[in-house]
């Protein structure tokens, strides 16, 4: 016979005097041990913690490099075998402030991906949204509900929840990316599920463009055959090539003194869903931004979390307190409520994914 042990309370609970608090007396300490006793916490010792006056994120501004990500990364591949079980050589950015759990932010997980010549990295699925944005280097293909897409530096890559999905090396050199997920908003509601698929990938044909591009990524038109909104994007890749042009086209415009650009000498572009207009994926919205050579943005600050990936170029940083030079392939995370301000060196072209659709659906969005 088994018996089970009392729950304890999470929180040992002290009569403290102080503004709103009651007088400190051995009956109110004889409460609080009652309350410890039925896992019970009141409102008027926790108000400060459960509703303070701003957002205080327990995520910290931070800077990963990449000139030390990727050695760590090649080392990875050299001692780290992909197949079932590890599923994935991904290395998860851990945000200082977050206790050492595997995320970026309480909302986004990042995790650099590495793949030596003529590796599978096994086919599996989850209910967590997934991308891909490569860094550097082309050569693998990922598979997605069995449509192989190409990725080539600057592409964006789609991954929807719940679809099958492996990648493979079919050159001769290794290659790295980044992954982004919302993994720590679905652990937390508690949401995640998972399906391994076959050991490789079964499609290791190596087409210039996938299918889903053949049907979906013709600018500003949609098949109308497909009528039905989608969740997330039916495109699976976002070229760097049309990204680019782009960008390059709002500053052109601008230098010839018609509107287009965000501000002065900033350029950006967000990626869509066709089917609706909206966010790529439900939980994850996805930006790219250029600003000119000098330019210098505002602080401003937003409630949600963000991660930035410097693709090109040089400059300097500042996230609250914290302040940074960034360079190609440098990785930093913004916080909820953390005022942000960019200075370019030279051009800088940003990356920049955030939880902005989850925070607008709650109606929760303020900015400044």
């Amino acid at each position: 016979m088994t018996t089970t042990q009392p729950a304890r309370s999470p929180v040992t609970l002290k009569a403290v005097a102080g503004p709103g608090q009651p007088e400190p007396t051995p009956a109110l300490e004889e409460l609080y041990r009652g309350f410890e006793n039925e896992l019970l916490v009141p409102l008027w010792t926790e108000i400060g913690d459960l509703m303070p006056l701003s957002p205080r994120s327990n995520a910290v501004a931070h800077r990963w490099r990449w000139s030390e990500l990727l050695p760590l990364a090649r080392r990875a591949g050299d001692l780290v075998p992909v197949g079932r079980g590890g599923e994935r050589r991904a290395i998860a950015l851990a945000n200082p402030g977050l206790g050492g759990a595997p995320y970026a932010t309480p909302t986004l997980w990042a995790a650099i991906q590495y793949l030596n010549p003529g590796e599978d990295a096994p086919v599996h699925r989850h209910t967590q949204n997934a991308f891909r944005f490569v860094v550097e280097g082309e050569g693998v293909w990922t598979a997605v509900d069995g449509d192989p897409v190409a990725m080539r530096r600057g592409d964006f890559l789609l991954t929807p929840g719940w679809a099958f999905h492996g990648h493979h090396n079919a050159t001769t050199e290794p290659m790295a990316w980044l992954d982004g997920l919302d993994i720590p908003l679905a652990r937390y509601l508690d949401t995640g599920f998972f399906e391994p698929g076959p050991d490789h990938v079964e499609d290791t044909s190596t087409p210039e463009r996938s299918r889903s591009e053949r049907l979906w990524a013709h600018p500003g038109l949609r098949p109308v055959s497909q009528k039905e909104a989608a969740a997330s994007s039916p495109i699976a890749a976002y070229r760097w090539e049309h990204t680019d042009a782009a960008l390059a086209d709002q500053l052109a415009l601008e230098a010839e003194g018609h509107p287009g650009v965000l501000a002065p000498g900033h350029a950006a572009v967000r990626f869509t869903n066709p089917t609706t207009g909206g966010d790529v994926m439900p939980t994850i919205r996805a930006e790219f931004h250029r600003l000119r050579a000098g330019t210098a943005t505002e602080p401003a600050r937003e409630v949600g979390s963000s991660v930035y990936l410097v693709f090109a170029g040089e400059g300097a940083v500042r996230v609250g307190e914290a302040e940074w030079t960034v360079g190609q392939g440098d990785l930093f995370v913004v916080p909820s409520w953390q005022p942000l301000a960019l200075t370019a060196g030279s051009e800088l072209d940003l990356f920049r994914f955030s939880d902005a659709p989850v925070i607008e659906r709650l109606n929760a969005a303020r900015s400044e």
